[in-house]
């Protein structure tokens, strides 16, 4: 564990969760879930490391199952991804992790679970961001099944016209975009590869380059 990690590292929620354990048990946990999040995108695997160790402390808490969750889906470990993020909502209450685990059916190849899960009551409650992040999820499994038309209707949504840049914009965009392109509808697919590329002022995705592609 890096020696400048702090409980003080972690936001302001999850150190009220933390709360409910022993001073000595709460720190080390916390610890735990810095370096899970510190190495996340670096290295998945050692995130999961830490997040498992933390869970070995504290499997009761939403937070740490989610940690170990999230790290699970960045090491593409589906079925254990699941596992820890359906735990997480179980004890939370929240649905918010619906959109990864719907994706991690699709790792598993199965697509059609992946489409129940988009079209779970639950849904609704989710923010306007997981909701987008759902649709985006549904039209790849509707895709997995060679469904390309039926993916691009699943993507149609008031808020794919909504020129204002959100949190959620480049990856509905690009997946628009992307899925056009697959269809066959490359004039349409340069245009919306554009409009996320315009967008993805930190080159989050690929879609300069495709739309560089397009367009030689």
């Amino acid at each position: 564990m890096d020696s400048d990690v702090t409980i003080e590292m972690l936001d302001r929620a999850t150190q009220n969760e933390l709360r409910a354990l022993e001073e000595a048990q709460r720190e080390r946990v916390a610890g735990h879930l810095v370096m899970a999040g510190r190495l996340l995108e670096d290295d998945p695997e050692a995130a999961l490391a830490h997040a498992t160790a933390a869970a070995a402390r504290a499997s009761r808490l939403a937070v740490v199952r989610e940690a170990c969750g999230v790290a699970a889906y960045a090491c593409g470990r589906w079925e254990q991804a699941i596992r820890e993020l359906k735990a997480a909502m179980r004890i939370s209450g929240s649905v918010e992790f619906l959109p990864l685990v719907a994706d991690c059916e699709r790792g598993l190849n199965r697509p059609e679970r992946a489409i129940a899960i988009a079209g779970n009551v639950d849904v609704a409650r989710l923010s306007q961001a997981g909701r987008i992040e759902m649709r985006i999820v549904a039209a790849g499994a509707r895709a997995d099944l060679g469904q390309l038309e039926a993916a691009l209707v699943t993507l149609k949504c008031p808020e794919l016209a909504d020129r204002k840049v959100h949190e959620w914009s480049v990856a509905l965009w690009y997946a628009y975009a992307d899925m056009l392109q697959r269809v066959g509808r490359t004039a349409q697919a340069v245009e919306w590869f554009a409009r996320a590329a315009d967008a993805d002022e930190d080159e989050e995705t690929d879609a300069a380059s495709r739309l560089q592609d397009l367009l030689d």
